[in-house]
C-alpha cells in the first residue's frame, strides 16, 4: 500500500511538473568548415587537419558579441548577447568539421530565426577573422547545410520523460518509506510480531468492527457473525491451553489501556456460558471499571463491598442473561485498589468462587500503568494478555510479560484484538470458513434464518447493603456462603 501510494504521488508530480513548466522549442542549424585548398592530396590532409583543429575555435567564436550583436540588429531583439549566449548551445563533433547551433525559444518561429541569424552571422565573422592581412580571401569558408526550421512540437517540457522520472522517484520514496517503517515503527500488527516476545500460544483473534463501538457484545450481533465466531474459536482454543493445568480462574488484561481486555473479557465470560458452563465474571479494574456499563448492572456494591466486609459475596453476584452467567461488578472506586487485590480476602474469594463455578473470568487492569493485574496474577490460574493490534509497541509488551514472569504468573496465551478484516494478518471467518470481510453479508443471511435472534441482556437487580459498615479486614468467608436461587449451588465433592 505504501509503495503504491508512493508510485501515485510520484506519477502525480510528473504530471504536474509538465504541466506548470513553460513550454520552450528548439531550432537547429548545422554549418560545414571547408578549406579553400585544390592541391594535391597531401595537401587536402593537411588541409583536413587543420579545419578541424580550426572547428573548436569557431564553436567557441560562435557566443561570443562579434557574432551575436549582428544577429541581434539582424532581427532586432530585445536583448543582450550574453542573454542570447544562454538560449544557445553550440557544439561539433569530435573527428568531423560540422558545427551545430541549437537555440531555445517560447515561440518556435522566433528559435528558428536566431538560430539561422547567427549561422549567417558566424560565417562572415569567421570570414572576416580568417581572412590575410594581406590581399586575397579567406582560407576557410562556412557554409549552411542544414537551415533551421521551426520546430513542431516544443523541446520541453518532457512529459514522458517526466512521468517515468516521477514513477522511479516514487518507488524509491514508497520503498524507503516502507523500509523506515519497518525499521522504525515497532507497533505490534499481527502474529509474526509476537513470535519474537514470548512464546505463549495465540488463543485466537478478533476482528475490528466499527459496529462494536455501540455494539460491544456478542449477544448484540448475529450469532454466525466473524466477531461472534472468533470468541468461540477463543473459548475453544482456551479449553485446549488450559487441559494441562486444569485451572479454573483467569485474569484478561492488557499492556495498556483501550486494547479491549474489557469487551474481551465480557464476551468470553458470555461465550463460555453459552457452551453451558456455569461462569462468574468479576469487575477487578477498580480503576476504570466497564463491566457494570458493558451488560447494563448496577455496581453500586459489588468486589471492593465484599473485600471490606459491607455484605456478603453471595449478595453481589449478579446473574445476567439467560446462561448460567453470573457476574461481580466492580463496585465503588477505592482509594487503594492495589492492597485490597492483594488482601488475603481477594484470595479467599478466587478460592471460593472457583469451589463454586466452572471458571472465573477477572478483568483486570492494564500492566504497565499500576500493579494490579500482577498482583492479581499470583491468586488466579492463568493470565491472558489481550494485545491491541496498531496500538501498543513490541517494547510495551515485552515489559509486561516481564511484569508476569517476575510475580511467577502462568500466561495461557495471547489474544489479538483489533485485527484487519483484508491482508496477511486477517482473523475473521465465518462459520463455514469461508473469508469474510463485510458484516452485511452476515447480517443479510441470519435474517433469512428464523431460528437465529440476538439475545438481550436480561435485566437483574442487585442486593442491597447495610447502611453502616463492618470492620475492615474481617474475613467475609468465617460462615459457609449462603446458595440463594440466583447463585448457582456448590456441587458435591467441591472443596
Amino acid at each position: 500500500m505504501i509503495v503504491c501510494a508512493g508510485l501515485l504521488v510520484g506519477l502525480l508530480a510528473g504530471a504536474v511538473l509538465s504541466f506548470a513548466m513553460p513550454r520552450s522549442y528548439t531550432a537547429n542549424t548545422k554549418l560545414f568548415v571547408a578549406i579553400q585548398n585544390s592541391g594535391s592530396v597531401q595537401e587536402l590532409q593537411q588541409g583536413n587537419t587543420f579545419t578541424q583543429a580550426r572547428v573548436q575555435s569557431y564553436v567557441q567564436t560562435a557566443t561570443t558579441p562579434i557574432v551575436l550583436q549582428p544577429a541581434i540588429q539582424a532581427l532586432g531583439l530585445d536583448t543582450s548577447p550574453e542573454e542570447l549566449a544562454e538560449q544557445m548551445k553550440v557544439s561539433s563533433q569530435l573527428n568531423t568539421v560540422l558545427i551545430s547551433i541549437e537555440v531555445s525559444d517560447r515561440s518556435p518561429v522566433q528559435a528558428a530565426a536566431i538560430a539561422q541569424a547567427v549561422g549567417d552571422s558566424l560565417i562572415k565573422a569567421v570570414e572576416t577573422l580568417e581572412k590575410p592581412r594581406t590581399s586575397g580571401a579567406s582560407p576557410v569558408s562556412l557554409s549552411v547545410v542544414a537551415p533551421a526550421v521551426a520546430p513542431e512540437s516544443p523541446s520541453t517540457p518532457n512529459t514522458k520523460l517526466n512521468l517515468i522520472l516521477g514513477l522511479l522517484a516514487g518507488l524509491a520514496l514508497g520503498l524507503g518509506t516502507a523500509l523506515a517503517r519497518g525499521l522504525l515503527d515497532t507497533r505490534i500488527r499481527g502474529e509474526a510480531d509476537l513470535q519474537g516476545i514470548t512464546s505463549a500460544p495465540l488463543l485466537g483473534g478478533i476482528a475490528f468492527e466499527q459496529a462494536a463501538v455501540k455494539k460491544p457484545l456478542i449477544t448484540q450481533i448475529a450469532h454466525q457473525s466473524p466477531r461472534a465466531e472468533s470468541f468461540r474459536t477463543l473459548r475453544t482454543n482456551l479449553k485446549f491451553a488450559n487441559v494441562s493445568f486444569k485451572e479454573k480462574s483467569l485474569v484478561l488484561t492488557s499492556s495498556l489501556p483501550g486494547e479491549g481486555k474489557s469487551t474481551t473479557a465480557a464476551n468470553l465470560a458470555i461465550a463460555l456460558a453459552q457452551a453451558g458452563q456455569t461462569v462468574c465474571l468479576v469487575d477487578a479494574d477498580l480503576r476504570r471499571p466497564m463491566i457494570a456499563e458493558y451488560l447494563g448492572l448496577d455496581q453500586t456494591v459489588g468486589l471492593t463491598s465484599a473485600l471490606v466486609g459491607t455484605v456478603e459475596v453471595d449478595d453481589v453476584i449478579q446473574r445476567w442473561g439467560e446462561d448460567d452467567l453470573y457476574v461481580i461488578t466492580s463496585g465503588q472506586v477505592p482509594p487503594n485498589p492495589s492492597e485490597l487485590l492483594g488482601s488475603r480476602e481477594m484470595r479467599e474469594l478466587v478460592d471460593r468462587l472457583e469451589a463454586t463455578f466452572d471458571i472465573v473470568v477477572v478483568d483486570a487492569p492494564p500492566l504497565l500503568p499500576v500493579t494490579d493485574a500482577a498482583v492479581l496474577a499470583e491468586h488466579v490460574g492463568g493470565v491472558v494478555v489481550v494485545v491491541g493490534v496498531g496500538k501498543i509497541r513490541q517494547q510495551a509488551l515485552e515489559r509486561s510479560m516481564e511484569a508476569l514472569n517476575r510475580v511467577g504468573a502462568t500466561v495461557l496465551g495471547m489474544v489479538l484484538n483489533r485485527l484487519p478484516h483484508k491482508g496477511p494478518d486477517a482473523y475473521s471467518y465465518t462459520y463455514d470458513g469461508r473469508p469474510d470481510n463485510t458484516t452485511d453479508r452476515v447480517e443479510s443471511r441470519s435474517k433469512r434464518r428464523e431460528d437465529f435472534r440476538v439475545r438481550s441482556s436480561a435485566s437483574s437487580a442487585s442486593a442491597t447493603y447495610e447502611d453502616s459498615y463492618r470492620e475492615h479486614g474481617r474475613s467475609f468467608f468465617e460462615e459457609p456462603v449462603r446458595t440463594p436461587s440466583t447463585y448457582p449451588p456448590r456441587r458435591a465433592g467441591d472443596s
